[in-house]
């Protein structure tokens, strides 16, 4: 008898939901049964600072990695946004289901946008991202860190530790929280997070059974999409320490659209890039637009920005 296939996630109700949508969907296939490992990693255990200040998005994937090279599971699934865009040696993003509605959602009890929050009012979140295209829209709002997982996050919004957030839009529609949301923001609004919205699956490099298993649910705009933003982030910055969002898109003509963006964490300074390509060429195209924007902020910026975040 065939043993089930083991899938590695991170402990929090939104992965637990996310691995669960990957074994309905290879059960679906009629090919394998699954079991769900469940682990913790050192990003879910740190709850009082930034995450730059530990580590970086490193910390959601480590433990489950580990567990991947050391054939403790089969096929680890990540949101894709944590990932680091280089990954261990030995192991492959093997598959990427269709991606979710990529963008940001603001909630607050006492604004309707962001925008119209009152002069001084407090909007929290842990990512940096996020804290500089608020900033730049309202240097004179206050942005404190707010961490924890999706319900912590809502409750201590509700408790009124904070006048708004935001949220990926993604994840408060698989865990059903959907009406939360004040409002959705456009991308020209708050540019979303490299890979937002996006669930991988990562396995051992070589483990051809696994990988013939997962291959059907391969969502290849997706995989490019997601290729593009990823080397866009490469070039610029391959951790969580810079405020980098970017969003590609394909049309019916499979043509790619980029758009990328770079900026101070107190928002003052901003840098943005469109490129266009063939969609086939993904990863070149977010290389190439990493470098352009990288050559226009100047080493500098980077330097400054890398200094900064260090203090």
């Amino acid at each position: 008898m065939q043993s089930p296939v083991r899938i590695g996630t991170r402990r929090s109700p939104l992965a637990l939901v996310q691995a669960h949508i990957v074994a309905a969907a290879l059960q679906a296939q009629g090919a394998c049964d699954t079991e769900i490992v469940p682990m913790t990693t050192s990003g879910d255990r740190i709850q009082d600072r930034a995450l730059i200040e530990a580590g970086g998005k490193g910390l959601f994937t480590k433990e489950i990695e580990d567990a991947l090279l050391t054939d403790a599971i089969d096929v680890a699934v990540h949101s894709m946004k944590d990932m680091p865009t280089t990954l261990p040696d030995g192991l492959v993003i093997g598959a990427m289901l269709p991606r979710e509605d990529p963008r940001d959602a603001w909630l607050s009890p006492v604004a309707a946008r962001f925008e119209d929050l009152p002069q001084g009012a407090n909007v929290g979140t842990a990512s940096l991202r996020r804290q500089a295209q608020v900033l730049a829209a309202r240097p004179d709002l206050k942005v404190s860190v707010l961490r924890g997982n999706i319900g912590t996050r809502l409750e201590k919004l509700a408790r009124g530790e904070v006048d708004g957030t935001l949220l990926a839009l993604a994840g408060l529609k698989r865990l059903g929280f959907e009406d939360h949301a004040t409002c959705v923001l456009e991308p020209d609004e708050m540019l979303p997070a490299v890979a937002q919205g996006a669930i991988g699956l990562e396995i051992r490099k070589g483990d051809g059974a696994t990988a013939a298993i997962i291959a059907p649910l391969q969502d290849l705009a997706t995989m490019r999409a997601v290729d593009a933003e990823r080397a866009f982030l490469r070039v610029l910055d391959g951790s969580c320490r810079t405020p980098i969002a970017a969003l590609a898109s394909i049309d019916s003509e499979d043509m790619l659209t980029l758009n990328g963006k770079v900026l101070s964490p107190d928002g003052k300074t901003i840098y943005e890039i469109r490129r266009f390509g063939a969609s086939q060429l993904a990863e070149d195209i977010g290389h190439d637009a990493g470098t352009a924007l990288r050559a226009e902020a100047g080493e500098a910026f980077f330097k400054a920005l890398a200094t900064a975040l260090e203090q």
